[in-house]
């Protein structure tokens, strides 16, 4: 079947089937969609959570919601099975979703929808809104694009679950020049890059035998061989660290990626625990080294209530070489609360 056939098709399935759900998953303000079993469904919008719904809004069985799980699933290429209780699955807009089945899930079967919506945005528009300034706009932009004679620099985004580090991944990796090859990562594949080159590559859990599995691992070091200009990986979360890091530092750079981690610093030590997660053993001396030497800038963003806020942006300094403990790492803009966000150059 021709792919836009597949899509229309199994778009107008999940619509069928969403019921209570329906306008949520068409609503431009709704960010999450979590479904708790047939009985109870929240919904984040606008940057608010709003009650649960009750009543005629929800699920008329078990049995409705476990069809759509099946729909959703099989865009994905997957299926709803007793041997797989946790999968990631998306939806044809490429919404990202996460899918638990009891046992696991004492609620009955949970549905958590993150919506995707590029809608437009623009660097700019955080410029607009407080969410960046346009002195730390500039300052981004010339270490994405590299500046002069320098080379585009190694990007870290940091921060919480929620808090728009894929959105400002894919902002940033637009900046890119059209004739990069540009190629993502990602375990569920949602950047969705609008550049002239991208390839995208998506991370492939095994079946219930155990065949079929791709990692980030794996897809990182295809990659290697797929001569790439950029590499982006949607984030790190295991070993795959130390494979970026040495990429980083043989001749790949201008490489983004995201880590969980509260602040800066926190982003560097949050690095170091996913390094020595890998299968290769190496000092923390070593790997503390190829950290510093890789990474150039670090973006912190945070949620403050409805907004999303980048807080700060750290820079490598290595000025004074490379210290034996810790990361030369400085403040280059901050912000305090949710005031403006100050350069401290």
């Amino acid at each position: 079947m021709d792919q836009d056939l597949r899509k229309t098709a199994f778009e107008s399935m999940i619509k069928a089937l969403s019921g209570p759900i329906r306008q949520d998953l068409e609503h431009s303000e709704v960010s999450e969609i979590m479904i708790n079993g047939p009985n109870q469904i929240i919904v984040e919008r606008g940057g608010t959570m709003v009650p649960p719904l009750t009543g005629e809004d929800r699920f008329r069985s078990p049995e409705s919601l476990r069809s759509l799980a099946r729909a959703i699933l099989q865009f994905s290429g997957k299926r709803l099975s007793a041997n797989d209780l946790s999968q990631e699955a998306r939806l044809p807009d490429g919404s990202r979703v996460h899918i638990v089945q009891d046992p696991a899930s004492r609620e009955g079967l949970s549905i958590t929808i993150r919506r995707f919506r590029q809608a437009g945005l623009e660097l700019s528009d955080l410029v607009e809104n407080g969410s960046l300034s346009a002195a730390a706009l500039t300052y981004l932009t010339d270490k994405v694009t590299g500046k002069g004679d320098h080379a585009p620099a190694n990007i870290v985004i940091s921060g919480g679950t929620g808090t728009g580090k894929t959105t400002l991944l894919r902002l940033l990796a637009g900046l890119c020049k059209d004739d990069e090859r540009i190629i993502t990562i990602e375990d569920v594949a949602e950047l969705d890059l609008q550049n002239d080159h991208v390839v995208s590559l998506e991370a492939q859990m095994p079946d219930h035998l155990g065949r079929g599995g791709v990692s980030i691992r794996d897809l990182f070091r295809a990659t290697l061989r797929m001569r790439p200009d950029r590499i982006i990986v949607g984030e790190c979360r295991g070993g795959e660290a130390l494979d970026m890091m040495q990429a980083m530092n043989s001749g790949h750079g201008g490489s983004l990626t995201t880590v969980h981690a509260d602040d800066t610093d926190r982003a560097m030590t949050r690095l170091e625990t996913l390094c020595l997660m890998s299968d290769v053993e190496i000092p923390m001396t070593a790997v503390r080294r190829q950290i510093t030497e890789a990474i150039n800038v670090v973006v912190q963003v945070e949620r403050h209530g409805k907004r999303r806020l980048i807080t700060a942006i750290g820079e490598m300094d290595l000025s004074q070489g490379i210290p034996e403990s810790g990361y030369p790492m400085r403040n280059v803009f901050r912000r305090k609360g949710e005031g403006a966000l100050e350069d401290l150059r």
